[in-house]
């Protein structure tokens, strides 16, 4: 290893210092990432510590600043430059200016991707109030006055739900329903006509 190393310069050894060390760092991120444990932490808990925090309006500067971009701009700069200098022999400044160009870049396209990969999160939250309309069927019957349980059809998937009826009249096991309302998230269902 210390053979291979011998043929490099001050400068080369500075490039794949910074290519190896962003390299790293940009592989530890996109493996977090892939995997969930970047960023995200959910918990049951709803701790209130009577003070107010927001971090959304944060100035785009600090977003670049992160820790994958500062990775990725010094290992394309690393790889850029160390290619500039051992196989093109350009001079000290056409190979510094590529590789902060390349450095750049890369900051600017792996935002992009993560920006991208951030988009696909979903909170997988059901609000009760988008069912209005569906149609489904009585899966537990709905008494007179009380409460029973329906099946509709919710953001293609079949869900079950607590009803009442909306004239408080019985609705047998497998009558077809439509929802007219939601109270308190139980659904107000009317049958089919």
């Amino acid at each position: 290893m210390s053979e291979r190393l011998a043929d490099f310069n001050g400068l080369e050894l500075f490039f794949l210092a910074c290519a190896v060390i962003g390299g790293f760092f940009v592989l530890v991120k996109l493996v977090l990432q892939f995997m969930g444990g970047d960023s995200d932490l959910d918990s049951a808990a709803d701790p209130d510590f009577g003070i107010d925090a927001d971090h959304t309006n944060s100035d785009a500067g600090f977003r670049v600043l992160s820790l994958h971009g500062l990775s990725s701009f010094f290992m394309m700069f690393g790889l850029v430059g160390l290619a500039f200098s051992r196989q093109s022999g350009a001079g000290l400044g056409i190979t510094i200016g590529g590789s902060v160009l390349a450095g750049l870049g890369s900051v600017w396209i792996i935002g992009k991707l993560f920006q991208g990969a951030g988009k696909l999160q979903s909170s997988g939250t059901l609000n009760t109030k988008d069912a209005v309309g569906s149609v489904g069927t009585v899966y537990l019957g709905i008494p007179d006055s009380g409460v029973g349980r329906v099946t509709i059809n919710f953001r293609n998937h079949l869900r079950e739900f607590n009803a009442i009826s909306s004239d408080m009249h019985a609705l047998k096991t497998g009558t077809a329903i439509r929802v007219v309302s939601v109270k308190e998230s139980i659904l107000v269902v009317e049958p089919l006509t």
